[in-house]
């Protein structure tokens, strides 16, 4: 991961890289400075003059044993800050009463450009599942929470389909531009999303979009499953089932217009 620096305003080299090792954190729950100045593409020194900074304002803090770092309360407050802001908390309930109902794993996502960033997490209850942690990432290209964020215009997406990087995370993932711009025509008029084994193979999702009051998505949900118990009957259920699940978690959500970016532009062939 290097420093995020190209696009960066004149004058926030540091704050660009102060962020990139916080994110390293996102990852993983300790990590010495030499494993995040690697990570974030920077010198040793640089890295830990930014470490230092941020542990003495608690977004970090050392291990005396170890001597590693790991997340401080600064960046707990900030998180917790931020899932009130969101309606996080507010939404979770209603998940998990879908995860008890399905016994599957459900995730509620944002949109942080070319990535759905996992923001809610309900485990499944099954022995054969896969675990998307809270923070992971998933290519918006070949996630259903993705492909429903990218069809109802959430913010904080690509401006056009083409800045997307459409690389194949399995031979079912989509990998044109006119692809995915017909795929997103469907689920704009179905009103729900899947992901047949595009993302990892051996599992299937299905997801919906997270609407505010314009009919623009501010999250998206999803059911996640073994394809192996997702039957074609169990699918025609779920689809009509996470649209409404969505629609209640959208009552629940705080949205606020301060959340709203450049729309992603629907076009065709770009």
């Amino acid at each position: 991961m290097a420093a995020s620096t190209d696009t960066a305003p004149a004058g926030t080299q540091a704050v660009s890289r102060a962020f990139d090792i916080l994110e390293c954190f996102l990852e993983r729950r300790e990590m010495g400075v030499s494993a995040i100045a690697e990570r974030c593409e920077l010198s040793p020194s640089t890295t830990h003059r930014l470490v230092r900074a941020l542990v003495a304002r608690g977004y970090l803090e050392q291990d005396p044993r170890s001597e590693r770092y790991r997340l401080g309360r600064s960046a707990l407050v900030i998180g917790q800050a931020g899932r009130k802001a969101f309606g996080v908390d507010s939404a979770l309930p209603i998940l998990r009463r879908f995860g008890r109902e399905t016994g599957e794993s459900v995730n509620l996502g944002l949109l942080d450009h070319a990535d759905v960033v996992v923001a809610i997490r309900v485990e499944s209850v099954h022995p054969l599942r896969f675990d998307q942690p809270v923070g992971s990432r998933i290519p918006v290209h070949c996630s259903s929470m993705g492909k429903a964020l990218l069809a109802f215009d959430a913010p904080n997406g690509p401006l056009v389909l083409s800045d997307l990087d459409l690389s194949q995370s399995t031979p079912n993932s989509i990998g044109t531009i006119e692809e995915l711009r017909i795929e997103l025509d469907e689920v704009r008029q179905q009103g729900f999303s899947t992901d047949d084994e595009e993302s990892i193979l051996g599992v299937s999702c299905i997801g919906a979009p997270v609407l505010d009051g314009t009919g623009r998505a501010v999250a998206a949900i999803a059911v996640q499953a073994p394809t192996a118990r997702m039957s074609a009957e169990r699918r025609l259920e779920l689809q009509s089932r996470i649209v409404e699940v969505a629609n209640e978690a959208a009552a629940a959500l705080v949205v606020d217009g301060a959340w709203v970016s450049a729309p992603l532009n629907r076009v065709t062939s770009k």
